[in-house]
């Protein structure tokens, strides 16, 4: 049964202009996990790059984000080259952190991108099984591995108003889909 509180929210977001100086905004808080797109096999790990597929696909996601992504948004990549290629299909600046590089927990994923108490906007930038892992504790406070497309994003937000806090997967996104 579906109460309306998805419609509702999911109204209010579309609503308010990305990036306005809003007070109901301030009180919500996105954390988009955007799993690098397809890598080319080989060695070492971090220095694979995206094959020509997967370049299409961040570019894709990129240009299906960018109009939707709220002002200073704050995008946490990490250090591999595959990540770091796809990000930079948003050609926004970004941060380089290991804490979320390969082999990261997903409880460091959600502390460096400080969620969810962090006000705005964050993308992170990463590797499976690590955000699928992420995506399940948001959703459920267990690590049960969660898949993620190569090239997705899934994308949740967390309203707190007077005291009530709410979870919602605002979207769930593969290239192929946007």
């Amino acid at each position: 049964m579906n109460d309306g509180t998805w419609c509702s929210l999911f109204t209010i977001l579309n609503a308010i202009p990305h990036g306005a100086d809003n007070s109901l905004q301030e009180r919500i808080v996105e954390l988009i996990l955007w799993r690098h797109a397809e890598a080319e096999d080989g060695a070492p790990d971090s220095e694979r790059k995206l094959t020509n597929k997967g370049q299409k696909q961040a570019e894709t996601m990129a240009e299906w984000l960018k109009p939707r992504l709220p002002k200073n948004t704050l995008i946490l990549v990490s250090p591999t080259r595959r990540t770091q290629q796809t990000a930079a299909a948003l050609d926004n600046n970004f941060e380089t952190t290991e804490e979320i590089g390969p082999g990261a927990s997903a409880k460091a994923i959600l502390a460096a991108a400080e969620w969810p108490d962090r006000k705005g906007a964050v993308i992170v930038v990463g590797h499976q099984p690590t955000l699928g892992e992420a995506a399940a504790l948001i959703l459920s406070g267990k690590t049960p591995s969660w898949n993620i497309r190569k090239g997705a994003v899934w994308w949740f937000t967390h309203k707190n108003k007077d005291g009530d806090e709410e979870i919602y997967l605002h979207a769930a996104v593969s290239p192929d889909m946007a």
